[in-house]
């Protein structure tokens, strides 16, 4: 199976130069070959004959009118300024679809800068032989922060995140061995807690953003304090970038570590269908769902069940696995978001949200019977986690209770009614 491998890169400031140098090159491409296909667009309104250039054609057109006029195109790697152009063509073809917006032009200094290296590559032992060096092409022997997998690789792709420097290649590997009388499960995933397992497991998120929403912004007001191209400025966007990265490498260290164990512990991982994109609708609940990362969670384990051999179900997105009963029941009722506790009236079973959506999720199939709804929406003010099954007589007596309540307020209302 084909693996990806990413690890950071300890370069000097010569390499940290080239490395800036490259991106430069690749940038520069990228912007010139952007800004040929908008003039022949402009073109194609008035006469359909044009045809759109291919990345072949970019190519040519680049060694032949562009790097004659800039020879510092000669200092970096052919492959950084050509695979450049392949990914605007490919970038195009989705505008073209509609599956994407059009290309807009990249920014100098922009955290994200990165380049595509191939031939030339492989791995040397360090002094301890551990294989903590590697060699790239115009650039040289680099230090690596932990060893690789493998001694050798075809391309790479050199990437930067805040004043941080990365190498990812992809390499072949056999499948793992992985037992066969593994569980299933069922996991809900939620924005108080990361995810709650059917079988009773709660894994915290960890909420990074928010806790150091606080710090961002003061870094944010001092960037926009400084003088824009001062050194003071240059400084102040450093440290927020460094935030930045600190908060994503908090939210992605969880996710990994969820999804690992996840797939490694269990033959079946059954989650909702989430529609994340409509979620992120709701202006007081995006940021919530953002800090999660709801869509890598998803991403990383359609990967990860393949590498250890195990399955991936997506259950049903209008499946109702919150208002049901996870009992023996089958009870359904409304369950407004407020209510962390399950409680139902018909049998008596209390039990937490999450925990009771996480069972329903498990016991998931296609085609299975969903019931209808009861209009009566039961309330709870317990709290949210380790709520035991109550005795089964409060529980009816609590929602005859209730129903005794609207029945006195519709009588008081009727009276009121009558002398007026």
């Amino acid at each position: 199976m084909l693996l990806s491998f990413k690890t950071e890169l300890k370069p000097n400031n010569k390499q940290v130069s080239k490395f800036r140098q490259h991106c430069g090159v690749a940038r520069h491409a990228y912007n010139w070959a952007n800004a040929i296909i908008l003039e022949i667009l402009t073109i194609r309104e008035t006469d359909k004959t044009v045809k759109i250039p291919s990345a072949i054609d970019l190519h040519k057109r680049l060694v032949a009118e562009v790097k004659p006029l800039y020879p510092w195109y000669y200092e970096s790697a052919k492959t950084a300024p050509q695979q450049a152009l392949t990914e605007l063509r490919t970038a195009w073809d989705r505008c073209f679809k509609k599956v994407s917006k059009q290309p807009r032009f990249k920014k100098k200094g922009v955290s994200g800068d990165s380049f595509y290296l191939e031939q030339g590559t492989k791995v040397k032992p360090g002094i301890n032989n551990d294989g903590k060096r590697v060699k790239l092409p115009k650039i040289g022997w680099i230090r690596l922060h932990e060893s690789l997998p493998i001694t050798a690789f075809h391309n790479c792709v050199i990437s930067r995140k805040a004043d941080r420097w990365f190498i990812a290649f992809k390499y072949e590997t056999e499948k793992l061995v992985t037992p066969s009388d593994r569980p299933v499960v069922g996991v809900d995933i939620g924005i108080k807690e990361l995810a709650v397992c059917s079988n009773g497991q709660v894994f915290t998120n960890p909420k990074a953003y928010r806790r150091m929403s606080r710090k961002m912004k003061r870094l944010q007001r001092r960037v926009c304090a400084r003088v824009k191209g001062s050194s003071n400025r240059k400084k102040a966007v450093s440290k927020l970038a460094k935030l930045h990265l600190k908060v994503s490498n908090i939210r992605s260290d969880a996710i990994h570590k969820l999804t690992t164990y996840l797939a490694k512990n269990h033959s079946e991982v059954k989650i909702e269908d989430l529609h994340i994109k409509a979620f992120l609708k709701n202006h007081k609940l995006a940021g919530a769902i953002a800090d999660c990362g709801m869509y890598e969670f998803k991403r990383q384990l359609e990967y990860k069940t393949q590498k250890f051999n195990s399955k991936l179900t997506l259950v049903d997105r209008f499946f109702p696995s919150s208002q049901i009963c996870s009992s023996c029941c089958n009870h359904r009722h409304k369950m407004p978001l407020k209510n962390r506790v399950y409680h139902c009236p018909e049998c008596g079973h209390a039990e937490d949200r999450d925990l009771n959506a996480a069972k329903n999720i498990e016991r998931w199939f296609e085609g299975i019977f969903v019931p209808e709804r009861s209009e009566l929406a039961v309330s709870s003010t317990a709290p949210a986690c380790g709520v035991d099954k109550p005795d089964s007589s409060h529980a009816v007596a609590t929602v005859k209770q209730e129903v005794n309540t609207k029945i006195t307020h519709v009588q008081l209302s009727l009276d009121l009614g009558s002398y007026g």
